[in-house]
């Protein structure tokens, strides 16, 4: 396990390249508390970047579009102009036909969780008699769940923002959602309501389990790639990884000292990221229940006995990036953060005020993060090329096993960096 340094100097970290940012509207006398960026997501395919904006609206964006707004002209660069901005104003003036539209959804209340989640047909439902359902999702569908604050999950079709399902049986706010990466359409919401509820949306939103076991409110939950393995955490210390074949718990990651508020799998699913409050990041290989990683955000780190108070180093939310070498985070010190797995310090920061969550295009190209103020933010991941034995790694991790990397006849040396003890 990698130790924390002494000292860094943020002054000496490179500076992440800002690309642009989303506007919410601000009405006169806006109050800003429920304007919140509780959430922000990209489609699978790129299609589409969602955020909650506050004030019950999701808004719908053609990624294509955002990315055409934010470039900066050779002669705007000349002439000193800013980053260019986006506001929910004037969206659909000039419309391509077949090209994805951009969509304001009003949700009727607060929206805490986003996904999409996209379809495969030959994913079939765990329901006998699918020839029943009101819904037969193609190929071509794609959905955006939402979590509001009266426990209901609102299932939307993202292409024409259309209200498909009303989901009900949680009893407090949803705070998170999570999609399986497999298209079967199965989801996971998190709630306050200290559960986990798993619906089946090709059996039209059936809750098939709940999962019980946290204490205390749950605040988000994450799929391994191959949709096998679920993390949850909450206000607790633990992070819980459960079987999504038999819905039991497989185990309970101890290591933070604080409520553990984000989580996420690496793309080969060897490795698994958690913030805490506790002020760290750790990271960890899921099928051993090993520290391999702390990113540390707090010099010294705070002992376990002072890592429970308040401090302006709280970690709110972290994202793994899709090359599998990145990892950023969102602090309450008003930064960005940028890691890279092989280095114990950030590889680049960028300031950020009253930042709440995070997450990576779908190419890995760019990080987005919401506000407290309803806006998002957009940054430019440090780029680096990856080596073949890193995409090697990737390749043969996302079919094995800590412990069957360690039943290869290869040297030791090779088993430990397969299974990132390198780090």
């Amino acid at each position: 396990m990698a130790s924390f340094p002494d000292f860094v100097n943020e002054n000496e970290i490179g500076k992440a390249k800002f690309i642009g940012e989303l506007l919410a509207p601000v009405a006169p006398f806006d109050q800003k508390s429920g304007r919140e960026t509780w959430t922000v997501a990209f489609a699978p395919d790129g299609s589409y970047f969602a955020w909650s904006q506050g004030h019950r609206i999701v808004r719908l964006v053609p990624w294509s579009k955002c990315i055409t707004n934010f470039s900066m002209r050779k002669e705007e660069r000349i002439n000193g102009a800013g980053p260019r901005r986006l506001s929910r104003q004037g969206s659909e003036g000039t419309l391509v036909p077949g090209e994805p539209r951009e969509h304001t959804i009003d949700c009727g209340d607060i929206v805490w969780g986003l996904a999409f989640g996209s379809s495969v047909p030959e994913k079939q439902s765990r329901c006998v008699n699918i020839e029943w359902h009101r819904f037969k999702f193609g190929q071509d569908q794609l959905l955006l769940a939402t979590g509001l604050n009266n426990g209901r999950i609102k299932i939307w079709d993202a292409y024409t923002g259309k209200l498909l399902l009303n989901l009900m049986d949680h009893t407090d706010i949803v705070r998170d959602l999570t999609f399986a990466p497999d298209g079967s359409l199965v989801l996971v919401s998190a709630s306050r309501d200290k559960t986990l509820r798993v619906w089946d949306l090709k059996d039209d939103g059936n809750m098939v389990k709940v999962l019980r076991g946290h204490q205390n409110w749950v605040y988000c939950s994450a799929f391994s790639p191959d949709s096998s393995v679920l993390c949850s955490v909450g206000a607790g210390k633990a992070v819980f990884l459960w079987n999504m074949d038999k819905y039991t718990m497989i185990r309970k990651l101890e290591g933070h000292h604080n409520d553990v508020v984000s989580c996420e799998f690496s793309p080969d699913g060897a490795l698994l990221a958690t913030a805490s409050y506790d002020t760290r990041v750790i990271v960890w290989d899921p099928h051993m229940g090993t520290v391999l990683l702390e990113l540390g955000h707090l010099f010294p780190p705070p002992s376990p006995i002072f890592a429970g108070g308040a401090n302006d180093r709280w970690v709110r939310s972290v994202a793994f990036c899709h090359d599998g070498q990145h990892i950023a985070s969102i602090t309450d010190d008003r930064l960005v953060r940028f890691w890279s797995i092989d280095e114990k310090s950030p590889q680049a920061i960028a300031s950020l005020t009253n930042g709440l969550c995070c997450a990576f295009s779908t190419d890995g190209s760019i990080l987005a993060a919401g506000s407290r103020d309803g806006s998002v933010h957009f940054w430019s991941c440090p780029r680096s090329i990856a080596s073949l034995q890193h995409l090697c790694r990737m390749a043969l991790r996302r079919v094995l096993t800590t412990q069957q990397v360690y039943t290869l006849s290869i040297p030791q040396c090779m088993q430990d960096y397969l299974a990132y003890r390198s780090l």
